[in-house]
């Protein structure tokens, strides 16, 4: 309906947001009747809703029919327009299906052959790597076998070369490192896969270690330089070859359990802590602790032995001495699994620091002396709870005992080969504590 013809309908409260149906019906029915009528009338308000239905009705048939030409026009111009749209989409489409059919046969067609390539030589490389790093550890194994073979000694015919010990501690090093690179990239990486490499570790590296780790023990245990021993009980100095070789043989050793210690990843010179090494020292200590400690017992029960073990304990404690000045001169080798620290200064470090540190003590002697005072006692007090003959002749024979013991702890903290001070005091080389605890040890249990 336009603008200019009058209408009874009022548009605006049909079209107003708010418009309630129920509520129209219910203002006309009442617009038309008397609330207390009985019954309604509603053929009224019926008759007025469907007229004004009807002139609703007959307006859009008016508009409909006036504007039927222009809406065919605007359907028609609307139609064309989407066909010319259709036909540009349907050869924009057309070009792109050809461009991706080309892309896909020059590209990814191409892409799928190359990554087949890629994949093919990146597999390749990390074969070759696997294999070069499979004949690295084999070259290291052959090289393992000869260089121990070159050790000799006990059941071969070969001499012993106590310095193979150390190649062959290094050739285990190359080997260890090998094994344990196995982060991606590292020269170890999938070698726990091959089987020959498995068989390396199980048949010669780990025997092979253990057996060099166990000579390198046995050097050890077996050091001596000093010679008081001989069939009249006098001093007779050990040849200088046979000092040097012995010397010689015990560095290889300490050297050989140095290297072989357990490390940790990323461990350092300064953290580092030679544990083969430390606990075949310790051992050597206890060795020589143990034996004398038990001589000592015995021959304060049968003291005309006395003299003879002290003698004893004279030579394994110049034994000692000469192990600590040895380990004084030793200093660590390079070690391929240990972090450089350059800011640290290890001029100055040797073999011999770190045992004081593990002892808690400032020097092996007097460690030797104080360690076997501290366990004498016991066994004196256990020989004068027996009572009898040794009782009586401890007692008696105190000065004489006294006088030995200062001099064995002269004598034993000297160099193996020094001058013999028999018949000074103690006191020469600045033993005169170790002596007085040891004196004390026996005699102050003698009563």
């Amino acid at each position: 309906m336009s603008d200019g013809e009058p209408s009874y309908i009022d548009y605006e409260a049909f079209l107003d947001p708010d418009f309630s149906a129920t509520s129209f019906a219910n203002t006309l029915v009442l617009a038309t009747n008397n609330p207390s009528d009985t019954p309604l009338d509603l053929s009224t308000p019926l008759s007025r809703v469907l007229f004004d239905v009807q002139e609703i009705d007959t307006h859009i048939d008016t508009l409909t029919t006036k504007s039927a030409l222009p809406l065919l026009e605007y359907t028609k111009d609307h139609a064309e327009a989407s066909g010319k749209i259709l036909e540009e989409v349907e050869g924009q489409v057309a070009s792109l299906t050809e461009s991706y059919k080309t892309l896909e046969k020059e590209v990814i067609e191409r892409y799928e052959v190359a990554e087949q390539v890629r994949l093919t030589a990146e597999r390749l490389c990390q074969t070759v790597k696997i294999g070069r790093s499979v004949a690295r550890c084999l070259m290291l194994g052959r090289q393992l076998e000869v260089r121990m073979s070159e050790l000799g000694g006990v059941g071969s015919a070969k001499k012993e070369d106590h310095r193979a010990m150390v190649r062959s501690a290094d050739t285990l090093l190359s080997l260890r490192q090998i094994f344990r690179a196995t982060k991606p990239g590292e020269e170890g990486e999938g070698l726990d896969k091959i089987d020959v490499v498995n068989t390396l570790k199980n048949e010669l590296v780990h025997p092979g270690e253990r057996s060099i780790v166990s000579r390198a023990q046995q050097v050890v245990k077996e050091f001596s330089m000093s010679s008081l021993l001989t069939s009249s009980g006098q001093s007779s100095a050990s040849t200088f070859a046979q000092t040097e070789d012995t010397k010689a043989r015990t560095t290889s050793a300490l050297l050989t359990l140095y290297l072989l210690s357990p490390t940790l990843l990323n461990a350092t010179i300064q953290s580092f802590s030679p544990a083969l090494l430390l606990n075949a020292l310790q051992e050597y200590l206890q060795t020589q602790l143990k034996s004398s400690l038990a001589s000592l017992a015995r021959s304060l029960s049968t003291l005309p032995s006395l003299d003879r073990t002290l003698l004893e304990v004279s030579a394994r404690c110049q034994n000692i001495v000469a192990l600590e000045t040895l380990l004084e001169t030793i200093q660590p080798p390079s070690h391929p699994l240990l972090d450089s620290d350059d800011t640290a200064d290890n001029s100055s470090s040797n073999f011999l620091q770190p045992l004081l540190q593990a002892l808690d003590t400032s020097s092996l002697p007097s460690y030797f002396w104080r360690s076997l005072a501290s366990s004498l006692p016991a066994r004196v007090q256990d020989i004068m709870h027996r009572g009898g003959v040794s009782a009586r002749t401890l007692r008696s024979n105190k000065d004489r005992i006294r006088d030995a013991v200062r001099e064995c702890v002269n004598r034993g903290s000297q160099l193996p080969g020094a001058p013999s001070n028999k018949g000074k005091a103690a006191t020469v080389g600045g033993w005169e504590r170790e002596a007085a605890v040891m004196v004390g040890s026996i005699l102050g249990q003698i009563r």
